[in-house]
């Protein structure tokens, strides 16, 4: 699926702050490397049906075995691992019977030191791949993790490998022992590394599962369909604490979703909260929702947090136009794309920013391929969009007594007329502050 940097900043993907984006919260990986191929998958969803529903396989298999996954393989194996690599160890013996052994212990003191602490680490690495092996030991998994499974067995068909895999939890190797290990590491390197770049995956597969469960995410219905279809139950944003749930549809008859509302009353969270569920589906893993049926896209495009470029001498509302500009290029290609909007035209005085926004909305509505979610404070401009029938009027309420807002952040059919700016400013005292300057 196609997803720029823009957007992946946009739905809070990735972010300036860490603890406040997606990758964080789904981030249950082990290892440093985990994470790092985690961050990849993030940047590369999918964008065929085929592809998304065998990464729901492939997760699913791994929630089965969550419980018993192996606890051997840690940051700190890998860590240790990666440092052996490189360590300043003197060369070992050819022979490394028990003679050498003890000579190179006595003499090689803390190299031996190095390679007991190494080689320790390199047992639990390799047990810990022959008990994933046995933990999923069918032959008909999805294809991305028959895949990876299949090239376990074949690096780990090493006789070393196998006499690793019957030590006993515990198990000291003796000191000849221990030079043969570090012997055969030395010289099977990139079969090591082949092995932990494989864990890695397995690590960002395990990430996923994991996720999906803490969160109690469901997994989407991925259907076939020639036109772009969301249909979600339940669905809300997995960032925001005690989060509203919203249900909605958009499918070919109705792409056009024009969203109305105050300051603070909810419609960036809806916005950003469809686009991060369209964008996990698009993963294989589970959604923040109870029930979403969704078709395949081939894009997904926000333009949500526009700023002004002084350097460059761009202005903020330039930079609106050159973002609307990207998306009506992207679309014209036929394609299935998600496109979220968020107060279009902030960066001009209400009169352009209506024109603009009309002209915008009544072009972009005319591309069945797509789907839109718009949102803006000119309710004004929604009387003369009604005459289209693909385009749906929603709407977040604000009540308001005794000078206090009451948002209820559910989503209603219709236009909101409502402008509570001035009254934020009189609650928050900022009027008071004027008045006494």
């Amino acid at each position: 699926m196609d997803i720029d940097n823009a957007t992946l900043h946009d739905l809070d993907i990735f972010g300036r702050n860490e603890n406040e984006t997606i990758l964080h919260l789904l981030d249950f990986t082990r290892t440093i490397d985990g994470k790092e191929t985690l961050k990849k998958k993030f940047s590369e969803p999918f964008g065929t049906m085929e592809e998304i529903i065998e990464s729901q396989e492939v997760i699913k298999a791994f929630i089965k075995i969550l419980p018993q996954f192996p606890e051997t393989i840690t940051n700190g194996t890998a860590m240790v691992l990666d440092k052996y690599y490189t360590a300043p160890v003197s060369t070992i013996p050819q022979g490394t019977g028990a003679v050498n052994s003890f000579i190179y212990k006595i003499f090689s003191r803390t190299d031996y030191t190095i390679i007991r602490y190494s080689m320790k680490h390199f047992i639990d690495f390799i047990k810990g791949m022959f008990e994933l092996l046995r933990l999923l030991p069918d032959e008909q998994y999805a294809k991305p993790l028959q895949s990876v499974l299949n090239e376990i067995k074949k690096l780990l068909n090493k006789p070393t490998y196998q006499k690793i895999d019957q030590f006993s939890k515990g198990y000291k190797p003796s000191p000849s022992e221990n030079l043969s290990l570090a012997a055969f590491f030395n010289h099977n390197k990139l079969n090591v590394q082949a092995l932990q770049d494989l864990f890695y995956t397995i690590d960002a597969w395990y990430s996923l599962a994991k996720a999906t469960v803490e969160h109690n995410f469901h997994f989407p219905e991925i259907v076939a369909s020639e036109t772009p279809l969301i249909i979600a139950g339940n669905l809300y944003h997995p960032l925001v604490e005690n989060a509203v749930s919203y249900n909605f549809s958009l499918d070919e008859k109705n792409n056009f979703l024009f969203l109305t509302g105050a300051n603070m009353a909810g419609k960036s969270t809806f916005i950003r909260a469809v686009g991060i569920s369209v964008y996990m589906a698009s993963l294989g893993m589970g959604v923040p929702a109870n029930a979403m049926q969704m078709s395949c896209f081939d894009g997904l495009l926000s333009n949500i947090d526009i700023s002004d470029n002084t350097m460059k001498g761009e202005s903020y509302f330039f930079n609106e136009v050159q973002r609307i500009k990207t998306t009506v290029a992207k679309i014209q290609n036929g394609k299935k794309w998600l496109i979220l909007i968020d107060e279009l035209f902030k960066g001009t005085n209400i009169q352009d920013a209506m024109k603009c926004s009309t002209t915008v909305i009544e072009g972009l509505r005319k591309v069945k391929s797509s789907l839109f979610i718009l949102s803006t404070h000119l309710y004004e401009i929604g009387e003369n969009l009604k005459k289209y029938s693909n385009i749906q009027f929603r709407y977040f309420e604000t009540e308001v007594k005794d000078d206090n807002l009451i948002f209820s952040y559910q989503l209603k059919e219709g236009i909101s007329n409502d402008r509570l700016g001035y009254l934020i400013l009189r609650r928050e005292k900022v009027t008071d502050m004027l008045d006494k300057l």
